[in-house]
């Protein structure tokens, strides 16, 4: 088992603004990755206080991950973080070593992690 991470940000609160960013990043997170969607066991999703139009969970349902195991959490409200930021914790079953999973960070996360493997 191996995790994946991943971020993005949105420009405003919004359901749709929510379900598409989200959307585009499990899409890249699964093209970067060659995930199937089987090999997933959990995903954790977070969200920035400042984000309260929709759950990024309802988001990734309609990615099509309905049936694996998800769950939202609030992130730390930290002066100077990354404001309305959607982060992702993907738990999946592999046998990839570690520096061979991509981790993805779009539009205002992209910053966040350059220490990661692009």
């Amino acid at each position: 088992m191996r995790a994946l991470r991943g971020a993005t940000t949105l420009d405003e609160d919004s359901a749709e603004q929510m379900t598409e960013r989200v959307v585009a990043l499990f899409e890249e997170l699964f093209d970067r990755n060659t995930i199937d969607h089987d090999d997933l066991v959990s995903v954790i999703l977070t969200a920035t206080p400042d984000l309260v139009s929709m759950f990024p969970a309802t988001a990734a349902r309609v990615f099509g991950l309905g049936d694996v195991p998800l769950i939202c959490a609030q992130e730390l409200r930290i002066e100077g973080s990354t404001p309305r930021c959607v982060r992702v914790l993907i738990h999946l079953d592999t046998d990839r070593p570690r520096n061979e999973l991509h981790h993805v960070y779009l539009e205002g996360a992209r910053n966040l992690r350059d220490d990661l493997p692009a």
